[in-house]
């Protein structure tokens, strides 16, 4: 395994902001920076790694409130990836005034990922599984080699994302679990948006919602 991923519990929400690293170049990549995303930059600052891109599984506010903050410590500032279907959710400042939250957003992204897309780290690679449901541009990040996946807010361990918010699709969301999560291996760890991970089978197994 060369890839090893990194979580930090940061924000108000207390999301899970993921820092990828492939062990044998030191390139590094931010999935879903939160607030206070600061401490992600300071361990990478401290490692000697090397940031060369931000990841976004979605275009919520808890997901990307860390890049203006990380596009003003990188010069230039680090490329952002975001599914176009989730673009007019980020210029809506991702729904952070439905919740009287005022943050800036940063950067326009300027990456559009697209389903079966293959993403690099360093020497190691990433998939990017388009899952609506969640957010209509909702996408999940599958290394096969390492076998992990960055799941945003899909699935949780015992629990799955939330749908009532504008862009949601409970059908949509659980169709996307099943086929593109559930057909994973079992051994397949699940890197989650908020709360401890879980892997495909515990949840083939034991999730209630599917």
């Amino acid at each position: 395994m060369s890839i090893t991923c990194i979580s930090f519990v940061l924000g108000p929400l207390e999301n899970n902001t993921y820092l990828v690293i492939d062990s044998e170049t030191g390139e590094a990549v931010i999935v879903d920076p939160s607030f206070d995303s600061q401490i992600v930059l300071e361990e990478i600052h401290q490692h000697g790694w090397r940031l060369s891109q931000v990841w976004l599984t979605h275009a919520h506010f808890d997901h990307f409130a860390g890049v203006s903050i990380i596009a003003e410590s990188t010069t230039p500032a680090v490329p952002v990836g975001l599914h176009p279907g989730d673009l007019a959710l980020w210029k809506q400042n991702g729904l952070a005034p439905n919740f009287s939250i005022k943050f800036e957003s940063g950067p326009e992204p300027t990456i559009h990922f697209a389903h079966g897309q293959v993403l690099s780290v360093g020497k190691s690679s990433f998939e990017v599984r388009h899952t609506p449901g969640h957010t209509r541009g909702h996408v999940v990040f599958v290394s096969q080699d390492d076998r992990i996946v960055l799941c945003g807010d899909l699935i949780f361990k015992g629990s799955v994302g939330r749908t009532d918010l504008p862009g949601g699709d409970t059908t949509a969301l659980l169709n996307s679990i099943r086929t593109q999560i559930l057909t994973l291996p079992a051994q397949t760890r699940l890197l989650s948006g908020h709360g401890p991970e879980t892997t495909v089978g515990e949840e083939a197994k034991n999730n209630p919602f599917i």
